[in-house]
């Protein structure tokens, strides 16, 4: 697979997000009010009535990392998921400059830091947001 392959996404793209995160709630709102939002479908995978097996998938990994699926029924996970959902959005040259050798390794590592610890960021986040 090529670094490049995030940006040969094809919309409509579905975005599976989870729902109790204050990053993806911030993220989920902004797409809903993006100029190209019908280019991307929203689930949310903390749903009451969301099966990750019904995609194919396991819950626990779709937890993990960001899940997005593209209309040829490709599949990103992780920063590639980002990086294909922004290629859908219009943000291809922010996309290439992602892909390039060293800036690509680097953000990887920083989404798989950022993706275990988002719950317990995001709860420091939102009581420094209440203070100030």
């Amino acid at each position: 697979m090529s670094h490049y392959t995030p940006l040969h996404a094809s919309p409509p793209a579905t975005l599976f997000h989870d729902g109790h995160c204050p990053f993806c709630q911030q993220e989920v709102a902004w797409l809903k009010k993006h100029r190209h939002r019908e280019r991307i479908a929203l689930v949310d995978i903390q749903a009451s009535d969301f099966n990750a097996q019904a995609y194919g998938q396991e819950f626990n990994a779709m937890m993990g990392q960001l899940h997005l699926k593209d209309s040829q029924g490709e599949w990103y996970i992780g920063m590639d998921a980002s990086r294909a959902l922004y290629a859908v959005l219009g943000y291809r040259r922010l996309v290439k400059i992602s892909c390039l050798p060293g800036v690509h390794g680097v953000m990887n590592a920083g989404y798989r830091y950022f993706a275990r610890r988002r719950i317990r960021i995001g709860r420091w986040w939102e009581k420094r947001k209440a203070k100030g």
